[in-house]
């Protein structure tokens, strides 16, 4: 993006997501060193406010970008090739794009994804470090549980120095419990008693990691294999305890309260409710002294 006027001192330009201005009177671009904060005279400057308001919605749709593509991916879901080519030259999209794991219709059509166009379809690169292309309808974002090869990719990314925008195969997993594993039990107790200063808190931590409050529950819609479930962790009574904790780990059908069995919840639910879990333990209040 070039350089705008701002009255006839200043011009100004989104630099890496930020408004920047810079002298006008500069001979040329190499001269025209940019200033460190906003000048005041031109702070509610037309040019700046847009500028602002532009940059503000670059960020939201980046961040609803990446969500879709989470989304995609915890979901499981076919995805269109050709709904990839349309929003590959979106930079946006493509920063959250590039990288994911995608799984065509064929069994070993599977590959780190580099490019998408309309007529040659998707371009990734194979755990052989062979670049193919998917020509596939439809393409799945496998959730890291249900990617059999997953530590081979795992090590192919270490090694390519891969670096994915929505969070795939280093996502943490949990495999789900078999029934000789107490899978006849219905709640995880393993992440319970995490302690918080308040309630506000721990709902704060919860819904800063994308999660939703439910009276006194944190809960996680996830789609598993076209079944709908709902993963919750209890919380402490905000009216009758003056510091919060976490509870135990549940997950029911949609959004019903009876708690399923371990060994009736699919495998990315009862992965993606460990993780909430866990991610709510992590933000604990430690006391001073280290101790547990």
């Amino acid at each position: 993006m070039g350089w705008l006027a701002a009255g006839d001192t200043y011009e100004v330009a989104l630099v890496e997501g930020r408004v920047v201005a810079r002298s006008a009177s500069a001979k040329s671009p190499a001269e025209g060193r940019r200033e460190r904060t906003l000048p005041a005279e031109i702070r509610e400057r037309p040019e700046v406010v847009e500028l602002q308001r532009f940059a503000e919605w670059l960020d939201r749709h980046a961040a609803e970008c990446v969500a879709q593509v989470d989304n995609w991916m915890v979901s499981s879901l076919p995805v269109p090739t050709a709904l990839l080519a349309q929003v590959w030259p979106d930079e946006a999209w493509q920063t959250a794009l590039r990288d994911i794991v995608v799984v065509g219709e064929g069994p070993d059509e599977v590959g780190f994804l580099r490019d998408a166009d309309e007529s040659q379809g998707l371009r990734v690169v194979n755990p052989d470090g062979e670049t193919v292309r998917l020509t596939s309808r439809t393409v799945t974002m496998p959730h890291p549980v249900l990617l059999p090869d997953l530590e081979e990719l795992r090590t192919f990314a270490a090694e390519s120095g891969v670096v994915q925008g929505v969070e795939q195969i280093h996502r943490a997993t949990w495999p789900a419990p078999g029934d000789s594993d107490g899978g006849d039990t219905d709640v995880v107790t393993e992440f319970a008693g995490a302690e918080y200063r308040s309630w506000f808190h721990l709902s704060a931590r919860a819904t800063s990691l994308g999660y939703r409050i439910s009276g006194s529950r944190v809960v996680d819609r996830i789609r598993d294999a076209g079944r709908v479930f709902t993963a919750s962790v209890g919380m402490s009574d905000p009216y009758t305890e003056e510091k919060a904790w976490t509870g135990g780990l549940s997950w029911s059908h949609g959004d019903g309260y009876r708690s399923l069995p371990l060994h009736e919840v699919g495998p990315v639910a009862y992965s993606e409710g460990m993780r909430m879990a866990a991610a709510l333990h992590a933000g604990r209040t430690v006391p001073t002294d280290g101790a547990e």
